[in-house]
């Protein structure tokens, strides 16, 4: 028998080794213990926000989902003059307030994605809105005159 406590636990049966109570020091509390240590489902997501990167004739659209963001807590910049970088930052708080106990739950998440744009984007005609939780940003092309193909008569 040891002298010294388990704070992590202790044996149920002293003949079997592999019988371990583990201790939870919130079991008391109004809320589960797991509810601390992870993730709020809209903070996952957030994290781990995908986006698309479409290029049509007039120019290269890069749209992200970023649900309940609102448009402050989102940066588009170009830096070097040739990489998009977007990238955004949520803060939840969340309180509960009762006669024994008060509890404040805070989650965070942050996201940045970097693109190197080609040579024929115009970074200094860059477009980008926001609308139902969708981040769309346009940067416009370089105009490529096509030749003009002429009709050659063949002899012979």
């Amino acid at each position: 028998m040891s002298l010294i406590p388990s704070f992590f636990g202790r044996r149920s049966n002293v003949f079997d080794p592999f019988s371990l109570d583990v201790w939870d020091p919130f079991k008391d509390f109004p809320f589960s213990s797991s509810s601390l240590t992870t993730q709020t489902p809209e903070t996952s997501a957030f994290v781990n926000t995908r986006i698309d990167w479409k290029e049509t004739e007039e120019a290269h659209v890069f749209k992200a989902d970023v649900p309940g963001l609102k448009k402050e807590e989102v940066k588009v910049e170009v830096e070097d003059d040739r990489v998009l970088q977007i990238s955004g930052e949520r803060n939840i708080e969340k309180e509960d307030k009762n006669d024994k106990w008060h509890r404040v739950e805070r989650s965070s998440g942050k996201f940045m994605r970097r693109f190197r744009l080609p040579e024929n984007a115009k970074t200094d005609q860059i477009k980008a809105s926001m609308e139902n939780g969708v981040l769309t940003v346009t940067v416009r092309k370089v105009e490529v005159k096509k030749p003009d193909v002429k009709a050659v008569e063949i002899s012979g």
